[in-house]
């Protein structure tokens, strides 16, 4: 008699459960099976671009300022069934940094006045990059529950504007390599570099992206865009180590 009352109660708490489950479905107006819809986005852009690992001549990163800016984006999503789809979009961003960094050895090349020299850098570094585009994601999507949604895969992103410039200065530049002309270079007279012109045009990476249902219409979402490619050119050798984008984007999406 005690196993079956057992039992008897295990079925009843699975009904219940079941049925509070699909209370929740209702309540947060989200598809049992296939459907299709749309999540128009709005967010902010925070990162920065990097090599990685940070290699042995950056010594130390005094000043990191994240200099984002908004992001629009559409997004478009078909579910197969309950669990999992399909979702792709167009997102329009601004990201950027600015950075302060000590270095030694650092191959680098500058522009002093008229003149243009390239060696080993010893002292402090600032950047600034900055890059505005559009990204073209293609993510399989995971229904964890009726509010969330995990999202991951690959994107493409065409740049529209590109800035990587900054200056070097408490230091001294070994002209060639590091056994070459000594030049100084002091805080109140930098040198300066920008390399805008040699950064791609198209980057790309894997996104991972979370939804979260504040309402039956309103979501809060969290995306970061893994860059795979360096965002300079192949034959760009003045800087010898790849810089990777690494940016997230924290927003509002509304539901269709």
């Amino acid at each position: 008699m005690k196993k079956i009352k057992y039992l008897l109660l295990l079925v009843l708490s699975l009904t219940v459960w079941n049925a509070q489950a699909e209370d929740l479905y209702e309540k947060w107006n989200t598809p049992r099976g296939t459907s299709w819809g749309f999540l128009l986005r709005t967010g902010y852009v925070l990162g920065g671009t990097s090599p990685m690992p940070l290699p042995a001549e950056i010594r130390s990163i005094g000043r990191f300022n994240p200099e984002g800016g908004w992001a629009i984006s559409a997004d478009f999503y078909n579910m197969f069934n309950k669990r999992c789809g399909i979702m792709t979009g167009v997102h329009y961003f601004m990201e950027g940094m600015n950075t302060g960094a000590t270095v030694k050895n650092y191959k680098m090349g500058i522009q002093m006045g008229e003149d243009y020299l390239e060696g080993m850098f010893t002292g402090t570094d600032e950047t600034k990059t900055f890059m505005s585009g559009f990204t073209v994601p293609v993510m399989a999507t995971f229904r964890v529950s009726p509010r969330w949604n995990i999202n991951i895969g690959p994107y493409v992103s065409f740049l529209m504007y590109r800035d990587f410039e900054g200056s070097v200065y408490d230091g001294y530049l070994r002209v060639g390599d590091p056994t070459g002309e000594k030049v100084e270079i002091s805080k109140e007279n930098p040198a300066t570099y920008n390399f805008a012109d040699d950064m791609r045009r198209v980057l790309w990476g894997v996104e991972l992206g979370a939804d979260w249902k504040i309402t039956r219409r309103f979501t809060a979402f969290a995306n970061l865009d893994w860059g795979m490619n360096s965002v300079f050119k192949s034959d760009f050798k003045t800087i010898d180590f790849p810089m990777y984008p690494l940016y997230a984007t924290f927003g509002i999406a509304y539901l269709y």
